[in-house]
């Protein structure tokens, strides 16, 4: 009795054919290439009518709308606008605090409290209007710093827009205070700009990075 029975092969064993292993290696695969199907033919299979299809040689890739200046003036101004505000609440009321507290007439409590929430209020509101008003300034004057395209125009110096934004905006914001004090405040505005950006490269950090104003 032959020991290859039941084997389905004939009477030969899988494991000892050889040949036919190596040909099923040689087998080619199959060529899953769909450039050459067209639409119109595959598409009444999927439901789709001819109709609805672009006519041949119309075809055109679709491109994504990329914005290379990133976001809108707009959409700039409220994120440094609220940003800064709230900053500048937060960082004035911490120093209300210890003013209230350092400034009470009197060691009861109400009183304590009293002049707590007064200095809180008067310096958090003081802190969060003018950093939120120079956000806004800084924002407008960047914005139109890159309508204008003066990095074509700067040489080495780029980029232009967070220095010349800056410099106005310090200039803009203490007008009326002089302009002796308005020249002051530009240089200040431009000179914060520019420290940040050479101790961003010290770093290594990316210039811009955190999305608000300048750092």
């Amino acid at each position: 009795m032959s020991n290859n029975l039941g084997t389905g092969r004939g009477g030969t064993s899988p494991y000892d054919d050889n040949e036919s292993s190596s040909s099923n290696n040689n087998t080619p695969l199959p060529d899953f290439n769909a450039s050459n199907i067209q639409l119109s033919t595959v598409a009444p299979v999927f439901g789709i009518p001819k109709s609805s299809l672009p006519a041949a040689g119309s075809v055109q890739p679709d491109y994504l709308d990329y914005d290379q200046k990133g976001r809108g003036v707009v959409s700039t101004m409220f994120t440094n606008s609220g940003i800064s505000y709230m900053l500048g609440v937060t960082l004035g009321g911490m120093y209300g605090l210890k003013e209230g507290l350092a400034k009470t007439p009197s060691s009861r409590w109400k009183v304590k409290l009293n002049s707590v929430l007064n200095h809180c209020g008067r310096n958090g509101s003081s802190a969060g209007n003018m950093m939120g008003a120079t956000a806004i300034l800084y924002s407008l004057y960047e914005g139109l710093a890159d309508n204008l395209e003066l990095d074509r125009y700067s040489g080495p110096i780029q980029p232009p827009a967070p220095l010349f934004a800056g410099a106005l905006a310090g200039a803009t914001y203490y007008m009326r205070a002089g302009p002796r004090v308005a020249a002051l405040a530009g240089a200040i505005g431009a000179g914060t700009v520019g420290g940040t950006f050479a101790l961003y490269s010290v770093l290594g950090l990316p210039y811009g990075s955190k999305g608000w104003l300048f750092f």
